[in-house]
């Protein structure tokens, strides 16, 4: 395992060189020399180192520094074999509070300090760099490098390289900075407002992780420090320990772990967020465990992500599958970057570069599963519009004639103008079919009826059945007497097919002469009953007549 991990941070390391194109055998030179500890616990501004005395004595020999922070001294040597212009920087890191080069010749003469940091306000010639500038002669050197901080991501080793190399080596590494964060600022803008908008937690969260890994990312590499003129090394753990919480709570809401029906997992993640809450109290207090909290937050959250991923996997989630191709990646590179502590034969390319690629990797994964899931909600969003729109027509639409029914008619009448007009209609000779023909045939008089009397009709004027064999027809414009010859001529059509027993009474009622839907439809079922009995008396009269 311990060669597996090690093989893994190697290909790591190897295909971000390639990427940021960064050449192995480049000119930089390390600085090899000796680490001494001036205080490991306080952390002061950097002071000016006399060599007038031998160092053992004063400081003891550290193999390196610790990453919690402290004051540190770093004494080594060098021949400049040509005059010329040179950097000094750091490699692995630019995560350093406070330092200070100070440069003597071969007589141990001081001939340049010069300062930076996070923390100070010292200008930085190179854009998001640490490095500084200096004429040399040919000649021996020694270089005191001085360094305080509360925390340190990694181990900065001094090196020192030619200025047009050291100009040229930097552009790649400032160019993968400045597209990272313009992918979390664009992000992160989009899904906050889409949080606000839609008042969902996944995205708020995922623009909470977007947010917390801007802030670092951009005080750990100088953005900070270098544009907005902020020197704070906090900047470069606190939003990570809250990102780090964040994210926790995104992957809860993303693939809805709840209380009810997924209780491990659920309890497994406010466990993990109550631990994040406790590093941020301990961050405060000891600020130089800042860091080393950060990087057990990140694996912390990295495994209850994959955790959660596969388990939900396993559950034939779509969302979860999708989600487990984003952190699976982001697993593996994570781990790679916050166990490294220092990068071989690598100068420009920081640790700090890594986790910026690692997590825009993962934001943008993780954008395209939210985008996933936008799509499948809005298919399931879909798919509930049209069985609601099915509900809603087979509420207000007749089983036999696929008419509109009588809740479709109220509802319609509540819009009828009041020059509109309403006709109650109700159909003869359905009890004489059903009767004697069987219910068949009475349903085949009804839907005759109901297509060509809908037919006749038109488009302007709508035609509902209201049970049995009573209909009504709706009409804007108040066309009484189109009502009325269609009415003919659907009954003409019905004699001709057979229904030679079919006939109506119909009574009509406008939309002014009543102040309610229930009276206006109370008046025009009284008024289709007077035709219904005026045309029985016609009838009886009719057959007086032929009988005398």
């Amino acid at each position: 395992m311990p060669r597996l991990i090690a093989g893994i941070k190697h290909l790591a390391v190897l295909l971000l060189g390639i990427l940021l194109s960064q050449s192995v055998n480049a000119a930089p030179e390390r600085l090899q020399g000796v680490w001494y500890v001036v205080n490991t616990s306080a952390i002061t501004q950097p002071s000016r180192i006399f060599l007038d005395s031998p160092l053992d004595a004063r400081f003891p020999v550290s193999k390196d520094i610790n990453l919690t922070g402290g004051h540190y001294l770093h004494i080594a040597s060098i021949d400049i074999k040509q005059s010329g212009d040179y950097v000094l920087d750091f490699k692995n890191t630019t995560t350093i509070g406070h330092f200070r080069h100070q440069l003597y010749d071969a007589q141990n003469k001081l001939i340049l300090s010069l300062e930076g940091g996070i923390e100070s306000k010292a200008l930085n010639p190179f854009f998001l760099r640490h490095g500084r500038e200096m004429t040399l002669d040919k000649g021996r050197y020694t270089i005191a490098t001085e360094l305080v901080s509360a925390n340190y991501l990694a181990l900065p080793e001094p090196y020192i390289d030619e200025k047009l190399h050291y100009q040229q080596d930097i552009k790649s590494g400032n160019v993968v900075t400045l597209i990272g964060l313009g992918v979390f600022l664009g992000l992160g803008i989009y899904y906050a407002a889409l949080a606000m908008s839609r008042n969902r937690w996944a995205e708020a969260m995922y623009a909470g992780f977007i947010l917390g890994n801007l802030i670092f990312n951009s005080a750990a590499l100088l953005v900070l420090a270098d544009i907005f003129g902020i020197h704070s090394i906090l900047w470069v753990s606190m939003p990570i320990l809250f990102s780090n919480i964040a994210y926790i709570v995104f992957v809860i809401h993303l693939l809805e772990i709840k209380s009810k029906g997924r209780q491990i997992l659920y309890r497994i993640g406010i466990g993990l967020i109550a631990v994040m809450l406790v590093f941020l109290g301990f961050s405060v207090v000891y600020p130089n465990w800042a860091l080393e909290l950060c990087r057990y937050g990140v694996t912390m959250f990295l495994s209850y992500g994959l955790l959660t991923a596969i388990s939900e996997s396993m559950r034939k989630n779509p969302t979860a599958k999708r989600y487990l191709v984003a952190i699976s990646l982001f697993f593996v590179m994570g781990l790679v970057t916050v166990s490294l502590s220092k990068l071989d034969h690598h100068f420009t390319l920081y640790i700090e570069h890594m986790g910026l690629v690692s997590v825009a990797i993962e934001v943008v994964l993780l954008a395209l599963v939210l985008a996933f899931q936008f799509s499948q909600l809005k298919e399931d969003k879909d798919k509930a519009l049209v069985a609601l729109e099915m509900s809603v027509r087979t509420a207000l639409s007749d089983a036999l004639t696929g008419l509109p029914n009588r809740h479709a008619l109220v509802k319609d009448v509540v819009d009828l103008p009041v020059y509109g007009s309403l006709t109650f209609i109700d159909l003869d000779g359905l009890k004489i079919y059903n009767d004697t023909f069987g219910h068949a045939r009475g349903d085949d008089l009804l839907c005759h009826f109901a297509h060509g009397y809908h037919k006749s009709l038109g488009d302007d004027i709508k035609l509902y059945r209201l049970g049995g064999d009573e209909f009504a027809v709706v009409s804007l414009k108040g066309n009484i007497s189109n009502v009325e010859s269609a009415l003919e001529e659907a009954l003409e059509i019905l004699k001709r097919n057979g229904f030679e027993f079919a006939g109506a009474s119909f009574g009509h009622v406008y939309g002014y002469e009543a102040e309610n839907i229930a009276l206006l439809m109370r008046i025009a079922d009284t008024r289709m009953y007077e035709n219904k009995r005026a045309r029985k008396q016609a009838r009886a009269v009719e057959s007086k007549s032929s009988f005398a």
